[in-house]
């Protein structure tokens, strides 16, 4: 028997015994229930973030706030959440169970966070990050 061989035996034997243990799969189970539970929470603001009219009047308010600053914001979406960055100031929307947590950084370190009010203005939220 050719080692390759060998190895592929022991590698097959090792994946059956993880099949059987019935403690691994019921761990695993219960992981992928509170991850879906978890994202089912967050979904509602995730939809709200992506689609909703706060989220369209906070980038016309960047993009205005930016060019009186002569500053270039740009945009991303990085999964689920909005980052804006301006020279070396970030700031990131991400959506959790509670609502949308607006978190500052500025050179990478997390300066503060804060819950978003969505029936706020944008436009605050701009300048507190910008001109802060």
């Amino acid at each position: 028997m050719s080692f390759l061989d060998s190895l592929e035996n022991n590698l097959k034997a090792l994946e059956s015994l993880e099949e059987r243990d019935p403690e691994k799969r019921k761990r695993d189970l219960e992981a992928r229930q509170a991850e879906r539970d978890e994202a089912l929470r967050v979904a509602p603001h995730v939809e709200a973030l992506k689609s909703g009219p706060y989220t369209q009047q906070l980038l016309s308010a960047a993009r205005a706030t930016g060019h009186r600053l002569r500053t270039f914001v740009d945009i991303a979406w990085i999964g689920t959440t909005l980052r804006l960055d301006a020279r070396s100031r970030r700031l990131e929307l991400r959506p959790s169970a509670e609502g949308i947590v607006a978190v500052y950084l500025l050179d990478g370190q997390e300066l503060r966070t804060e819950l978003l009010e969505l029936a706020g203005s944008p436009e605050e939220l701009i300048v507190r990050w910008l001109e802060s």
